[in-house]
């Protein structure tokens, strides 16, 4: 099994109110899984947003924290809820109103990878996928809520960026115009994870390092931000999605010859504008 649910960078000193999480980059597969499963080891780990927790690693330097899984997300999707259970999956779980990402196999416990090819031969049994929550998911969620409450308490607010990559042919087929495609998309549930004002800074973050940013099209946010933002409260969540094809060999899942380069404008990201948002820069909330 993974050896931890998580990773946490901590700042010696909490200075910013931003939060960085990497619920999709977790590479520790278990033997067991890679045994049971029909796809081969480079296939299974086409889900994963590889290498984004490195993109970001140095934010703890520039005082946020950072969470990192380690639980892969073919082996348990944390950016799910953990009653996302799929039928078509798992023993005993009784069809109920419709879920797109249910039915499409990506539940809290995935069916497929990308491009919707099948996980495991057959079915897995309820008592391995509960297993999974309560070892993975739930410690994850615990102490990401607790670091948006401590960070509210230090800071007035908590605004919880949400690392994640796309795959490029995924922006090649939703945005079908002959525009430049967007190599940034921001996610805040077209409003109602974050204040526009938290939305408008980070787009501005990575359109001064010559990034296209779009927001919520073709990714408005999944579970994390639809459950942890709170704007009215102070509590912010965006979700990041960037072009792999930007820092990666998809096919091979390894960093291509663009990758340290990348990670030095994802460092001057980090270090110029994410970590240093302050409660003078974002509207407060009101109380």
């Amino acid at each position: 099994m993974p050896k931890a649910p998580y990773s946490l960078n901590m700042p010696q000193v909490q200075a910013s109110p931003v939060i960085f999480a990497c619920p999709h980059s977790g590479r520790d597969y278990p033997w067991s899984f890679l045994r049971d499963s029909i796809l081969d080891e480079r296939a299974i780990r086409s889900s994963e947003d590889a290498f984004v927790d490195i993109l970001f690693d140095k934010a703890p330097e520039f005082g946020a924290a950072l969470l990192v899984a380690n639980a892969p997300r073919a082996f348990i999707d944390l950016n799910r809820s953990s009653e996302e259970l799929d039928p078509a999956l798992i023993e005993g779980v009784r069809k109920v109103a419709h879920n797109p990402r249910v039915t499409s196999g990506l539940g809290v416990i995935p069916r497929v990878v990308s491009n919707g090819r099948a996980i495991y031969r057959g079915k897995i049994s309820m008592e391995a996928a509960r297993d999974r929550i309560s070892t993975y998911w739930r410690p994850y969620h615990d102490r990401l809520q607790q670091l948006l409450n401590e960070t509210h308490r230090i800071h007035g607010q908590a605004i919880l960026i949400d690392c994640h990559s796309m795959p490029h042919e995924a922006i090649d087929a939703a945005v079908t115009t002959a525009d430049p495609k967007p190599q940034i998309v921001l996610g805040d549930r077209f409003g109602a994870a974050a204040d526009h004002g938290v939305v408008e800074a980070i787009e501005a973050a990575f359109a001064e390092e010559g990034l296209r940013v779009v927001r919520n099209a073709p990714f408005a946010g999944a579970y994390t931000a639809q459950h942890y933002g709170r704007p009215s409260r102070g509590q912010h969540v965006v979700q990041v999605e960037i072009d792999r094809a930007l820092y990666m060999n998809e096919t091979l899942v390894r960093p291509n010859g663009n990758f340290g380069s990348f990670k030095a404008l994802i460092d001057r990201v980090v270090a110029n504008h994410l970590s240093g948002m302050t409660r003078h820069e974002v509207p407060l909330a009101a109380e």
